[in-house]
């Protein structure tokens, strides 16, 4: 039997093989890429860059401004697809890929498929050492490119264009993996990609995906089942991975069915409407005194698509220390943290499963009213935060000022510095899935790009929605040429850009472990000669943005409205008080590094202060 066979470059053979990828969404066959991220360079241009040329119908190439910001934007696509649907992003040899590290962590740290087709030393070696090669002199295959391992879930140097027939379904369906999602990462070395092979035919036929759903245990369900029947004050835990399964109705009804208070992690920020009766608020370190006071007194916890980060567990003190968790996830790795008692499964699969099992139990009548009444108390505290008078500008007010005159599907997009915590504690969520708050990595500079990568996914399917992003002066300084993107692509934004004069979250931290404020605003850098305040909406209009500065949340409010009305990106900015008008309630402990030893008489009484509350951590044996 004769095996038909086309010759093409391996670059060609990469591309065309991923134009003809699609992937079953609700029954409607999409394209699995919505397209690429690219910056060229002597790396990818002359052969990825031809590739690409050919199929740029098929695979839209958005022309990024800086690697890693196409990284985020990529993280962002994803993230609003819920990881059904991707990107690409390609770059040079050299500092083009290197400057994706950041991005592939953030991937990674949030579990969030990008492909990355980046730019490698000749596999030759003959011109070596090439421009912007980095030799390491006892390892000539060790390179830059090797960076990545770590940071991604699949990585491979393509060294032989045959490769790829394996290599390229290989991270295809790593990153569709429920459980090991995450960026793939191909090193194409600069020579290898103009080499041609006879590839077979077939490498290029129509695929569609279907992201697989793991069924529970019955043992485990089980076991998880006659765990919660035993409860008296029973709490969920709702995570991001409620939203990535499309599993909000199942975790509703389960709720609903046995009257569990429910409190959300800052991944799983939207997963109720704030008015739902079971929602009891945003948990941990960022989160709200009616979630943090029903979480410290639960016995058995039932944690749902969550990897229990820190600033959920309060750095394991959120909980009580007889406490018992019951963990339904995908990952084998999160469903076993601290004792938990695991169900390895998809979300919605193991709900559906677990509201069979519980049928006929309902939390206690007062255990349910007072999660209600805490919320109660919470909203009203939320109330007078978010309003303003005389007082001080805040974060909470602007974000008051946004959750009254938006609309209830537009999304909100945060990440980094003070702002994750001021979104999470203040924000009234309208419709489920519409907040992104990058929480996982922590990634300052986020904010536009992501928000650009999520308007280019919203546009496919809601573009009369906005796209909305808080962010600091201190992210915008450190990325925000994405601003730019938005408005030569035609995908609008409104970014809100609040300025407090540098790093001020950090100074806040600074100041309550008893340091003096020191290089975080820019009023306390002893390096700072000339203080010179940023026209921020000077330099957004020099890209292209529509552009308003206000003085109040009043005048933010009636700019707001006008920025809706806009058909481009507006970028809307106001001074807010650094030291004053914080969120001051809502807080679990979180663990900090303090000095042990100091001169300073408030930095030990600080660190004492501190460490009087590790009592109260969870061990995790």
């Amino acid at each position: 039997m004769t095996v038909e066979t086309i010759r093409l470059t391996l670059a060609q053979a990469i591309v065309r093989h991923l134009a003809m990828q699609f992937i079953e969404i609700d029954g409607r066959e999409q394209r699995l890429f919505g397209g690429g991220f690219g910056i060229f360079g002597h790396g990818n241009v002359t052969c990825l860059g031809e590739a690409l040329y050919n199929h740029r119908e098929e695979l839209p190439l958005y022309r990024g401004q800086n690697e890693q910001s196409m990284g985020f934007a990529a993280a962002g696509y994803a993230k609003y697809h819920l990881r059904q649907r991707m990107m690409f992003c390609t770059a040079s040899a050299g500092p083009g890929t290197s400057n994706l590290l950041t991005s592939a962590a953030l991937a990674h740290a949030n579990r969030l498929p990008m492909l990355l087709l980046c730019g490698d030393t000749f596999l030759t070696r003959l011109p070596d050492p090439v421009l912007q090669q980095l030799e390491n002199f006892n390892d000539p295959t060790f390179g830059v490119n090797d960076a990545f391992k770590p940071v991604t879930r699949y990585w491979d140097r393509i060294s032989h264009p045959a490769q790829i027939i394996q290599s390229l379904p290989a991270a295809l369906a790593s990153m569709l993996d429920p459980a090991d999602c995450g960026p793939a990462f191909l090193g194409l070395p600069q020579d290898v990609q103009g080499w041609t092979y006879d590839y077979p035919a077939v490498f290029f036929e129509k695929k569609v995906h279907r992201i697989r759903r793991q069924r529970p245990d019955a043992l485990e369900i089980e076991a998880a089942a006659a765990l919660l029947k035993t409860a008296r004050r029973p709490m969920i835990i709702a995570g991001g991975g409620v939203q990535y399964s499309k599993a909000i109705v199942e975790l509703t009804e389960f709720a609903e069915a046995t009257a569990i208070p429910v409190v959300e992690t800052i991944a799983g920020r939207a997963n109720m409407v704030a008015t739902h009766p079971l929602n009891t608020g945003p948990l941990g370190v960022t989160g709200s005194n009616s979630a943090n006071t029903i979480a410290e007194q639960a016995d058995v916890i039932v944690a749902v698509g969550t990897r229990l980060q820190d600033f959920t567990t309060g750095s394991w003190t959120a909980f009580a220390h007889d406490a018992q968790i019951i963990s339904l996830n995908v990952g084998r790795h999160d469903a076993a943290k601290h004792r938990s008692l695991p169900v390895v499964a998809d979300a919605k699969m193991a709900l559906q499963d677990f509201s069979a099992a519980m049928a006929g139990y309902q939390s206690p009548v007062d255990w349910t009213q007072q999660a209600k009444s805490e919320r109660e108390k919470w909203d009203a505290y939320v109330a007078v935060n978010v309003a303003y008078g005389n007082r001080p500008n805040s974060y909470a007010q602007a974000i008051g000022v946004v959750n009254e005159h938006c609309d209830p599907a537009d999304r909100v997009v945060a990440a980094a510095g003070g702002l994750p915590a001021e979104v999470t504690a203040n924000w009234r969520t309208l419709k489920t899935g519409t907040v992104d708050v990058e929480f996982g990595y922590s990634c300052m500079g986020y904010e536009i790009s992501g928000a650009w990568g999520a308007r280019i996914a919203q546009s496919e399917q809601e573009a009369d929605k906005d796209t909305i992003v808080f962010i600091g002066d201190g992210s915008y300084l450190m990325l925000n040429s994405d601003l730019y993107s938005s408005v030569i692509s035609d995908k609008k934004l409104i970014v809100l850009v609040l300025d407090n004069g540098g790093f001020a979250v950090i100074n806040k931290l600074q100041n309550n472990t008893g340091n003096e404020s020191f290089n975080n605003l820019l009023s306390d850098c002893p390096t700072v000669t000339k203080p010179v305040g940023v026209d921020f909406a000077a330099h957004a209009a020099s890209m292209g943005a529509l552009t308003e500065t206000v003085e109040n949340p009043a005048e933010l409010a009636e700019a707001f409205k006008r920025a809706r009305q806009a058909d481009k990106t507006t970028v809307l900015v106001m001074k807010v008080d650094s030291h004053e008008g914080w969120t001051t309630e809502g807080h679990t402990w979180w663990e900090v590094g303090t000095p042990h030893i100091t001169d300073s008489d408030k930095v030990r009484s600080a660190h004492e202060d501190w460490e009087s509350s590790r009592s109260q951590q969870r061990k995790g044996v």
